[in-house]
């Protein structure tokens, strides 16, 4: 069994920063893409932020220029760097991972549980 699980979130000021993490637990013999999703109540989840396995980042434009996605591949692990955060920017934010467990074949998408981030004005 594999898990990704974020932790960062919380309540910062417009222009502050946060800096989310996600970590990949389990048998996992493989990741390839990970990256970073948001949500608010009555919208579709939406592309912040994907990282390949390779290093190319790639950016929704609302947040090109203010957050920075990482990874660290020896900790199974991706960052978001948030800064000048807006209040617009308010929203659980998932981390996700195109993940190979011990017992499969294949490369499977997986979801962590997601982490409120609200940006006061």
């Amino acid at each position: 069994q594999v898990q990704l699980v974020e932790s960062g979130g919380g309540l910062v000021q417009a222009g502050g920063s946060l800096r989310l993490s996600c970590a990949a637990s389990g048998s996992i013999f493989s990741i390839n893409g990970m990256g970073w999703y948001r949500q608010t109540p009555g919208k579709q989840r939406e592309l912040v932020a994907t990282l390949t396995s390779g290093g190319a980042p790639n950016y929704a434009d609302f947040v090109k220029g203010r957050f920075t996605i990482s990874r660290d591949n020896a900790k199974n692990a991706v960052y978001l760097q948030m800064n000048s955060l807006k209040p617009e920017d308010t929203a659980v934010y998932y981390c996700n991972a195109h993940m190979m467990s011990t017992a499969s074949g294949s490369f499977n998408l997986y979801w962590g549980q997601g982490t409120q981030v609200t940006v006061s004005s």
